[in-house]
Order: C-alpha cells, then structure tokens, then sequence
C-alpha cells in the first residue's frame, strides 16, 4: 500500500511518500500543483492524508480528489490511536498533534517527551504510549533573536550560529550565548521535570533545529526530522 503525508505550512510544502510505512521519497517543496502532481502521477498512492495550517484549503481539496481516492484532511475529530486530553482539541496544532503520533509509532507504550524545535519551540508530552497530556510553547531561535532586537534600542539583529560559547565576551556573543544555551538550559529542564515527575522519560526532537539540539543536548536523545510525517501516516493507517 502507498499513502502520501503532506503537512503543509504557510510557505512549504514537506510531502513523504510510504510503502508498508517505510518512507521512500521525502519532498519539501513550494505551493506547486504541478509537483504535487507529478509525484501523485509517479507513485499512484492508495490513500493521502494533510495536515495544513492554512484554514482555506478548497483549491487544494478539489485538486486532490481527482487524484486520490482516499484523502483525509486531519483536524479535531479525525480518530487517532492516541487519547488526546488536551481541553481545547480545536485549537491543538495538526503538526504537533501528527509529531506525538508519530512518536508512538516509534516507541510504543514509552512515556515520550516530543520537541518540535522551529518558530516556534512546542514540548508535549505521550504516557505509557497511549495518553496524550498536553504540552507548552516558547519561542524558538529565531524568534528570540528578533526580538531582542526589535523590542529593545540598542541590541543588533545577529546572525543564527552553531558556534556558541559561554560566557559572551562581546555583545554579539551574549545575544548568541544567551539565546542558545537559555534555550538548552531551558530543554535540559523540562527533561528534568518530566523525568522527576513521570519517571523515565524518552526524549523526541524534530523540527528545523532539531539537529543542532541533538549535537548539544545531553545524551541519550532521539532526532527525526521527519517525524510529523510519520506521524500523518500513522494516522492514515490507523484510519484505513
């Protein structure tokens, strides 16, 4: 069987292409019908599953149906093979949603801290592989840098780096020192937390950042960039 996960963001596109839930083709693409199409034409999937942040998606919904029989647009009410216990489902992100299933799939019946290291940084949190809490958002990267620019008259716009060090020896180095490793101290904490609290606790980091994280975190901690995407398609399977 061949199921296409697309999780869609307000600029990119990334599109995963599974065969008996091994990914063989990972695109990340712009808005194009014309690529979308092609892959569509190429691998003929059996079934497509969406996750979009945009709320319009008509033009994309009826450009899908003449392609794929079966399509599942994931939203609130879409059954998953979590228990979602967060009071405000409508307003849970898709992404964020797809990550913690996707996590289950990886190690089922764990308790899993899931970080999604982009704009925006979000930790959320699977018990025992079956009930999902809740979680907290932050800041990412680059939104912490901006904004010590932006809110404040005298601090520069500096550049993202993987090279940080501590303490910062100038300006420059401070916002860099301060913005990573308050983001690693702050990572580092909610390991802690959950750790103390729920007992063993596996930790998941995906995202744009996530590998940066990875190399700087303190071991063990498990990277998948493409875990949303395995996540869509689990639910897809799980719906199938």
């Amino acid at each position: 069987m061949i199921n296409i996960a697309i999780d869609r963001g307000n600029s990119y596109i990334k599109l995963g292409v599974f065969k008996d839930n091994d990914l063989i083709t990972f695109e990340n693409i712009d808005y194009n019908f014309d690529i979308i199409k092609k892959l569509l034409d190429k691998f003929n999937p059996d079934n497509l599953i969406i996750s979009s942040v945009v709320s319009d998606n008509y033009n994309l919904t009826d450009f899908l149906n003449k392609k794929v029989n079966k399509i599942i647009f994931l939203d609130h009410t879409t059954p998953l093979p979590v228990v979602n216990h967060y009071k405000t489902p409508e307003t849970l992100g898709k992404d964020r949603l797809a990550a913690v299933v996707g996590a289950q799939f990886l190690f089922p019946e764990e308790n899993i801290l899931i970080i999604d290291a982009g704009t925006a940084i979000t930790y959320d949190l699977l018990l025992n592989g079956i009930d999902y809490i809740g979680g907290d958002i932050s800041p990412g990267i680059n939104m912490r840098i901006k904004a010590l620019n932006q809110f404040t008259s005298r601090l520069p716009l500096v550049n993202k780096s993987n090279d940080i060090c501590f303490p910062g020896k100038n300006t420059i180095e401070a916002i860099s020192s301060g913005t990573y490793n308050g983001m690693i101290f702050e990572i580092e904490g909610y390991r802690t937390v959950c750790n103390n609290k729920y007992g063993s606790v596996k930790t998941i980091i995906t995202g744009g950042d996530a590998l940066f994280f990875e190399k700087n975190l303190k071991k063990p901690i498990f990277a998948d960039q493409n875990l949303v995407l395995k996540g869509l398609n689990r639910i897809m399977e799980y719906n199938v």
